[in-house]
């Protein structure tokens, strides 16, 4: 066979056979094996390659056999739900895309499976959306209006407490002496920390300077604590009863000094009795008003230093519930969102509004830098454009001169334009006038003046 002789040369090359002669059995035996043809088997032939056959593209051609996991039908087929999730071990994913290729069956349902993953929901917070209250009762009202309407400017106030109330409920007990830093204004940012129960019983010493203006009785208060009163600097105060006359009466009107007294008589109560104190009086302001209904809007409201009108008294409140819940939020690390926005657009408008007379009241003490001229009410003076951007914003012009000068581009010197959010962060002393995140455009000093006014809105 030509074939064996290149494979194993030709006979002539073999080494002869110890013992086998010419004429030898043996030799006539080996002879006729070597004269016979040596029969080979044919190889089998490849098997042709499935048309039907599913290859990922992404996986690769060469997948061997020791690569792949033993597992049998029924065990990959229990995987495939993990598979669509995207669950399983490197193993058991690739053993399952293996048999997908193999297997029309469990390819189908594979396909329906991650069909189905799509349609699931992606991961959402638990926490429930903030305006959740505001849609529900928009949508309530809608269908039956309310017999007894709450004025729209005690809204912010009325949402601003029910979330506050939300946030404290979602805590528990275990965090009423949780530490909360405090921020505000005053010449200079001042910065102190409290608990959570002396937050709220500050929110109550406060709210109820309004329910005193709208005659709703009043808490018996005892002198302050020594402590309190040497650190807040105030002025020694007698015990006042309910018992007493009227004109007996002093309860303190500065913010300030009936927080010390609050904080005093309410040192002992625990958390969960600070906070039905406080929300049964924010429901009996907000009952209060809605029964009194618009004409109590422009009433005022003594804060000893100063006075707001109802209307503007309520937005403030809903601006203190929601610095306050912030900064009770952030000290435990609560997610917590602004307010709504037509509620934003209130607090923003306040804080706006009132910029003029804090400018004017920091020029007359002599802590402003610009140059300032005498304009007569009405008479058109130097002016600033402040632009709030994002939820609540808008634009206000600002006179600079005087509260009674009129605004006009025609004067205008300089342009501040910030977001909302920042903007409320100012008015609130959490944000250094220098540190505001402002463009700024025109002239420095007044610019300067304004955002310096701005925190000086703030107070503990």
């Amino acid at each position: 066979m030509p074939a064996q002789r290149e494979q194993h040369g030709s006979s002539d090359d073999l080494p002869p056979v110890p013992g086998a002669g010419a004429g030898s059995s043996a030799g006539s035996a080996a002879g006729a094996a070597e004269a016979a043809p040596v029969r080979l088997d044919p190889p089998e032939p490849p098997t042709p390659p499935d048309p039907l056959r599913r290859i990922d593209p992404g996986a690769s051609s060469a997948v061997t056999s020791d690569r792949v996991p033993p597992y049998d039908h029924g065990t990959l087929k229990s995987l495939l739900g993990a598979w669509a999730l995207a669950a399983c071990s490197r193993d058991e994913t690739l053993a399952v895309e293996v048999h997908l290729t193999d297997c029309a069956g469990c390819a189908d349902e594979a396909l329906r499976l991650r069909d189905a993953v799509g349609l699931l929901h992606h991961e959402e917070s638990l926490d429930l959306d903030p305006l959740l209250r505001a849609r529900v009762l928009e949508g309530c009202l809608g269908r039956r209006p309310a017999r007894i309407p709450v004025p729209e400017w005690a809204g912010p106030y009325d949402a601003e407490a029910a979330r506050l109330d939300a946030l404290l409920r979602d805590l528990g007990d275990g965090y009423w002496t949780a530490p909360v830093r405090l921020q505000w204004f005053d010449g200079a940012p001042v910065s102190r920390e409290f608990t959570v129960g002396q937050v709220i019983a500050h929110l109550i010493a406060v709210d109820g300077l309004v329910g005193r203006a709208l005659g709703l009785p009043q808490q018996s208060i005892e002198p302050p604590a020594e402590d309190a009163t040497d650190r807040l600097g105030l002025a020694p105060m007698r015990p006042v009863r309910l018992g007493e006359t009227t004109e007996e009466v002093e309860l303190p009107r500065t913010p300030v000094a009936r927080t010390a007294a609050h904080w005093a008589v309410h040192r002992h109560l625990p958390g969960a009795t600070l906070r039905l104190l406080w929300r049964e009086q924010s429901h009996r302001l907000v009952r209060t008003v809605a029964f009194a209904g618009e004409g109590v809007a422009g009433l005022p409201v003594d804060y000893g230093d100063f006075e707001l009108a109802f209307h503007d008294a309520f937005v403030d409140r809903a601006f203190e519930c929601w610095t306050h819940a912030t900064d009770i939020a952030e000290a435990v690390d609560y997610p917590y969102e602004k307010p709504a926005l037509g509620h934003m657009r209130q607090i923003v408008g306040l804080a706006a509004d009132k910029l003029p007379g804090a400018l004017a009241a920091r020029r007359r003490a002599g802590l402003t830098t610009s140059a300032s001229r005498l304009v007569a009410a009405g008479s058109p003076g130097r002016s600033l454009l402040l632009e709030i951007e994002g939820d609540g914003g808008g634009e206000w012009w600002l006179p600079l001169d005087s509260p009674g000068a009129m605004a006009s581009p025609d004067h205008q010197v300089a342009h501040v334009a910030m977001d909302s959010v920042e903007f409320c962060q100012l008015t609130a002393g959490h944000v250094v006038p220098e540190r505001a995140a402002a463009g700024k455009n025109g002239d420095r000093a007044a610019i300067r003046d304004v955002l310096y006014a701005a925190a000086s809105l703030s107070r503990l």
